[in-house]
C-alpha cells in the first residue's frame, strides 16, 4: 500500500467525509487503491469505471451531445463525471478522470498521455489537464498518483 494514499485516506476518513470516483483511462487504479485500507467502506461509497461513451451515458448521465461537442477526454466531461458521481453517490468529495493512456485513440489535437481530472464538492469544483509521458501502464500509474495528490490538497 503506497504510504502517500493512505495518509491522504485516513485524513478524509478522520474529517468524516464521504467519497466517490468517476474513472475511464485509469481503469479502475483509483478505486483498487481505495479498497486496500481496512475501514474505507465507510468513506469509498461509489466508484464508477466508466470506459465507454455508452457507460459515461448511461451510468453517470453525461449528455450524449457534450461527448459529439467535446469529446470523452475533455475538461467539459472530466467536470460532469464529477458533478454527476458526486449527486449520484450524494458523497462529500468526489475525482473524476479521462485521458488517453494509449497505445491508440490519440491525435495532435489529443495527444497520448492527455489526461483531464476532475475534483467536486457541493460548494467547489476544480477541474485539471495533465499530460504524461509513458507506456499505458506508466501513464495509468501515474494518473492514479495525481488523482491522489489532488485530493490531499482538497482535503486539507
Amino acid at each position: 500500500m503506497n504510504t502517500f494514499y493512505k495518509k491522504t485516506l485516513t485524513k478524509i476518513m478522520n474529517k468524516n467525509k464521504t467519497l466517490s470516483i468517476a474513472e475511464s483511462c485509469t481503469g479502475g487504479r483509483i478505486c483498487n487503491e481505495i479498497t486496500k485500507i481496512p475501514g474505507i467502506s465507510k468513506t469509498f461509497l461509489l466508484g464508477i469505471i466508466s470506459y465507454s461513451n455508452n457507460a459515461k451515458i448511461s451510468l453517470l448521465k453525461i449528455n450524449n451531445k457534450k461527448i459529439n461537442k467535446y469529446g470523452a477526454v475533455s475538461k467539459e466531461i472530466a467536470k460532469e463525471m464529477a458533478i454527476n458521481i458526486l449527486k449520484i453517490s450524494k458523497s462529500d468529495i468526489s475525482i473524476s478522470s479521462t485521458g488517453i493512456a494509449g497505445p491508440t485513440g490519440f491525435s495532435k489535437k489529443k495527444p497520448l498521455g492527455l489526461v483531464y481530472f476532475a475534483i467536486a464538492s457541493k460548494k467547489n469544483i476544480l477541474v485539471y489537464k495533465k499530460k504524461f509521458k509513458g507506456k499505458r501502464l506508466s501513464i495509468q500509474k501515474k494518473a492514479t498518483d495525481f488523482a491522489f495528490t489532488i485530493l490531499d490538497e482538497f482535503v486539507k
